[in-house]
């Protein structure tokens, strides 16, 4: 599947790491990396995927050859990877080939972050996605991208047949944020749109 990666263990260690965030990690009040710059991608797609150990979807990125996706890079200093695999436990950490970046990055060391296709993937019964989760993804991308941006995010994510689960009262998502006025109602009316149904607390 993965035709566009590999492992990073297959790498010897670099001086100079990044990662690429497409999801949480652009919004930049949820870590401490910096400096960060926005960076597009080639031959990838975003999608929700379920994982047996995981009550809640994970937002997940896979290899398409007509897609490409936005999102932020920054570096990782030392190459200090555990907190980061921490933070995104249950995903695989790859290395983008230099098909996937412009011209002037692809001497970088790059990781994205994925879920492995799992037999639960085709599971009838989905899996919710957090709403608080979705608040932190979607400010991120309005702080960074505008709402054209926050838009294609919407665009180039796959897996919206599956409901939201309403948490803003009691977030569940460990870095959720406050959202202004304006972001929330962008984010409830990407929900509408979207035909998404909401679980109630």
């Amino acid at each position: 599947m993965f035709d566009f990666v590999f492992l990073i263990s297959d790498l010897f260690a670099m001086t100079h790491s990044y990662f690429f965030g497409y999801g949480s990690l652009v919004n930049a009040a949820t870590h401490r990396y910096a400096p960060t710059e926005r960076l597009r991608i080639q031959g990838w797609r975003r999608t929700w995927r379920q994982v047996a150990d995981h009550p809640v979807a994970l937002l997940s990125a896979m290899p398409d050859d007509d897609s490409a996706i936005d999102g932020l890079i920054a570096p990782v200093p030392d190459n200090n990877w555990a907190a980061l695999d921490a933070r995104e436990q249950g995903y695989n950490r790859l290395v983008l080939t230099p098909a996937a970046l412009p011209d002037s990055y692809q001497e970088h060391d790059i990781a994205i972050y994925a879920v492995p296709e799992t037999p639960v993937d085709g599971d009838p019964h989905k899996r919710p996605i957090l709403l608080s989760y979705l608040d932190v993804v979607l400010q991120g991308y309005l702080q960074q991208f505008g709402p054209l941006g926050a838009e294609q995010f919407l665009a180039t994510t796959d897996g919206w047949d599956r409901p939201v689960q309403d948490d803003r009262a009691a977030p569940r998502y460990p870095r959720h944020q406050a959202l202004d006025a304006t972001q929330l109602a962008f984010v409830d009316s990407a929900i509408e749109r979207l035909a998404l149904s909401v679980i109630q607390p």
